[in-house]
């Protein structure tokens, strides 16, 4: 029988070794007005690193203009290596890794926002900015895939450890992969296979752009939680793909759709009159009327993506990351003893920074975080555990 390692071992995640195998998960930082990195962007990730993470995830770095969420978002690109690079090396002083969250939001991006029109598998009302997302033409996929590989360039030329490559919650590369959201019947629509093409090919050319300098992830959607959605099938098939082209260092396995439904990752409290708040007229009544049932209620439970990502875990050699609900020592040690290389948390961080040092000194330690989900809004000004922090 193998031995399980101690979740505060160090480990390989490609060609970085990182100094335990705790992960802080990707989670917009509301701190990049206009897209800059600001003095309190490298003092977030710097507040976590200090707190005792193997590595911290810089979120959310755009490849494209249009990729953004919104315009407040770091676009990737060689302008910003200067700025980048004092975050990597104040993180480093840490102890800790860091990596860099590339993506292209698709259809969840605020096209308004942004000045320009939303892609998507096919041309869509967006919710998010009231207009029509445009059919991503294959012109497009293939000037994306390649501002992948130049996003990644920046990444190394900017000192990250690693690139997460973002394959979830329905943004671009998500929706090619949803049945519910591609009916395309060109080359990246139809089969499994074709819907897998896309995300693919992303990960060979950011392979082959980085080469073996720094690691390559990426996370995945096991489940969107939409009807004619993905499904945990599909996924796997898209996992043991992505495995065979040898092209990923690891696998973060997530869930949930940002556009049609988030709470499915998030489980616990639905914050429907804090998310109304966050926004102007006419999207806040709009929240307020349609929240519930956008907002879903999903019990929360400790390592709730669990179950679901077994399959995987039995089903693949890739290292996998094991995100949801993980926050005290018993969830990472349960992680540990099913195989999974590493855990991924980001909302008790948000409570408690040094969370892995008091986990460490203490392994009793309840965290407090009692997953109210009230910090979920917060991306929209300064994400926060808003029960204590000041804004």
């Amino acid at each position: 029988m193998p031995t399980v390692p101690d979740v505060f071992d160090p480990a390989r995640l490609g060609p970085a070794t990182l100094r335990n195998r705790i992960v802080k998960a990707a989670t917009f930082e509301g701190r990049t007005p206009e897209g800059a990195v600001t003095d309190d962007l490298v003092d977030f990730h710097v507040e976590v690193a200090r707190g005792g993470v193997g590595m911290t995830t810089v979120a959310y770095c755009a490849v494209a203009p249009e990729g953004r969420t919104d315009r407040h978002q770091i676009l990737m690109r060689p302008e910003a290596v200067a700025e980048l690079r004092r975050l990597t090396d104040a993180v480093h002083a840490e102890g800790a890794a860091v990596a860099a969250q590339l993506g292209h939001a698709g259809p969840v991006a605020n096209g308004a926002s942004n000045r320009r029109p939303a892609l998507a598998p096919h041309a869509l009302p967006s919710p998010l900015s009231m207009r029509m997302m445009r059919r991503a033409t294959e012109t497009d996929l293939a000037r994306i895939v390649a501002a992948h590989a130049d996003a990644a360039r920046v990444a190394v030329a900017a000192g990250f450890d690693a690139v997460e490559l973002h394959f979830g919650h329905n943004y671009l590369i998500s929706s090619f992969l949803s049945p519910a959201l591609n009916h395309r019947s060109d080359g990246y629509g139809g089969s499994p296979e074709r819907r897998a093409r896309l995300a693919r090919e992303t990960a060979a050319a950011v392979r082959e752009a980085v080469g073996g300098g720094i690691a390559v992830t990426a996370k995945l959607n096991m489940d969107d939680g939409v009807p004619g959605g993905l499904r945990p099938d599909d996924s796997l098939h898209v996992a043991r793909r992505l495995e065979a082209d040898g092209t990923l260092d690891a696998l973060t396995l997530t869930a949930g759709s940002s556009l049609l439904n988030p709470m499915y990752l998030f489980t616990g409290d639905a914050p429907v009159k804090e998310f109304a708040g966050a926004f102007g007229q006419p999207l806040r009544t709009g929240l307020r009327l349609a929240g519930p049932a956008f907002l879903r209620r999903y019990p929360y439970r400790d390592a709730y993506l669990l179950d679901r990502a077994l399959r995987f875990r039995d089903a693949l050699e890739l290292p996998l990351v094991l995100l949801g609900g993980i926050t005290g020592r018993d969830t990472m040690d349960l992680a540990m003893r099913h195989g999974f290389a590493f855990v991924a948390m980001a909302r008790a961080l948000l409570r408690e920074p040094d969370l892995p040092n008091r986990l460490r000194a203490e392994p009793r330690h309840r965290p407090l975080c009692v997953h109210c989900n009230k910090c979920m809004p917060s991306i929209y000004s300064r994400t926060r555990c808003v029960l204590d922090a000041p804004v």
